[in-house]
């Protein structure tokens, strides 16, 4: 059975670091392609940011420049690293993976709360 364990959240004063962690189990080949997403309160998911198959990335813009998405080499651990982080980065936010580069993603994680005082 597949499973997406996401560990690293907590709570942070604005301005502050904290690391995400994925860990995929049940298969390889689960974190090929990866991606956080995030929810916050009253708001839709959105995507945070994604790594492909060979380690390209993308970042929200929202994002771009304080968050940087990591992977071990054996694919079995997703990273999303964060700095700089403000109130409205408060969300939950959720690891996502799948075998290919095909824009969608098979597995999901629980989530992992960060909330960010000001």
């Amino acid at each position: 059975q597949v499973q997406l364990v996401e560990s690293g959240g907590g709570l942070v004063q604005a301005g502050g670091s904290l690391r995400l962690s994925c860990a995929a189990s049940g298969s390889i080949f689960v974190l090929n392609a990866g991606g956080w997403y995030r929810q916050g309160p009253g708001k839709e998911r959105e995507l945070v940011a994604r790594i492909g198959s060979i380690g390209i990335t993308y970042y929200a813009d929202s994002v771009k420049g304080r968050f940087t998405i990591s992977r071990d080499n054996a694919k079995t651990t997703m990273y999303l690293k964060m700095n700089s982080l403000k109130p409205e980065d408060t969300a939950m936010y959720y690891c996502a993976g799948a075998n290919y580069d095909y824009g969608h993603y098979d597995y999901w994680g629980q989530g992992t709360q960060v909330t960010v005082s000001s």
